[in-house]
């Protein structure tokens, strides 16, 4: 009976040691995890833009007629500008 526990204190005691290592390795190694992370989602962004904007943009585009009808007449015409200006402003 006393080997099973000390199979268990010892198997409890690496479990901690390595759950302490993991720790300690993500702890140092983070910033440089987190970078790696960044460019990859990144690109694959970028990728992804880069092969689903012609499409988008064609299923955009309305289709353009090959005949067009008359020019439409204007209601009535615009005012025309007035050709001379009222009086000027006498400065003090």
């Amino acid at each position: 009976m006393q080997k099973v526990i000390n199979v268990i204190a010892l198997l409890s005691g690496l479990t901690s040691l390595a759950v302490i290592g993991g720790g300690v390795y993500l702890y140092k190694n983070a910033d440089v995890m987190i970078e790696d992370v960044r460019k990859n989602v990144a690109n694959a962004a970028v990728e992804a833009i880069t092969d689903a904007l012609p499409g988008m943009l064609d299923a955009a585009m309305p289709e353009l007629p090959e005949v067009t009808g008359p020019e439409i007449p204007m209601a009535t015409p615009a005012p025309a500008a007035p050709m001379t200006t009222g009086p000027a402003i006498p400065l003090p």
